[in-house]
């Protein structure tokens, strides 16, 4: 199955604020109660420690991704660790709440263009569930940025272009609707907009499909690394790790 580039809600300018960070909490909230990206712990401890580098620029947080349960993990082995939410749709609500379970969280309040990072944002560049939201160009221009500013880069996607993705990807309104009593921090919106106007359900549920749909396999990964300027300046590694009955894929780019 090709990869094909339909549209999500969430990167939609017009889409209601309000109505983004629901969906955006509710993935922070099943990755972190689930553990997510445990499998690749080995993985960002191991490309901190070749960058040189204690501070992680999370690009495209969204609601703090699975941030808060491997921000607990990875302090074990990097324990002054800091990290950095930013967004080009920065959920602020979500962002405090994430720093208040960590003194060594910090966000940046306004829009952050993962194709364009401000200089003064060093350290190691994260993206957790976000490369597909980008065309192939704008993908590029990603990590040509991290080359043009001498920043390594690490990308995790926890799908894959797969018919069992896909169907998992079915399953995700009942897992919203099971667990919204439960997402910090609580607003009544929230409730509203999932059980009364279950708005937020058909939203995660297109989002996820189409999230499944657009996501690049390891070989299209290589394929972007290949038309990169000066690419030979970095160590790249591309791969997937399995993950409970799915897979986390990931592209690595260290500056040597």
């Amino acid at each position: 199955m090709g990869r094909v580039h339909v549209f999500e809600f969430e990167d939609q300018g017009w889409f209601p604020t309000f109505l983004r960070n629901y969906a955006t909490d509710f993935l922070q909230f099943l990755s972190n109660q689930t553990k997510m990206y445990k499998p690749i712990l080995p993985i960002l401890v191991k490309a901190l420690r070749e960058s040189n580098t204690n501070q992680i620029i999370d690009l495209g947080s969204g609601g703090g991704g699975g941030l808060i349960w491997l921000n607990s993990q990875l302090k074990k082995d990097v324990p002054n660790l800091k990290i950095v939410l930013t967004d080009f749709y920065p959920n602020i609500s979500a962002f405090e709440f994430t720093k208040k379970k960590a003194d060594n969280f910090e966000f940046i309040k306004t829009p952050v263009d993962a194709r364009n990072v401000p200089p003064e944002l060093k350290g190691l560049r994260t993206q957790f569930l976000s490369l597909h939201h980008f065309n192939p160009d704008d993908a590029k221009q990603i990590l040509q940025n991290s080359i043009d500013t001498n920043s390594s880069i690490a990308i995790f996607e926890a799908q894959e272009r797969s018919i069992p993705s896909i169907l998992a990807m079915l399953f995700s309104p009942i897992s919203v609707l099971l667990t919204t009593p439960f997402i910090r921090p609580f607003t009544v919106g929230r409730i509203i907009f999932t059980y009364l106007i279950p708005i937020v359900p058909l939203v995660v549920v297109w989002d996820g499909l189409v999230s499944s749909l657009r996501t690049y396999s390891v070989n299209e990964m290589n394929a972007l690394i290949e038309n990169l300027n000066e690419k030979e300046k970095y160590n790249w590694e591309v791969n997937k790790v399995k993950s409970g009955p799915g897979a986390i894929l990931y592209l690595i780019g260290i500056k040597k």
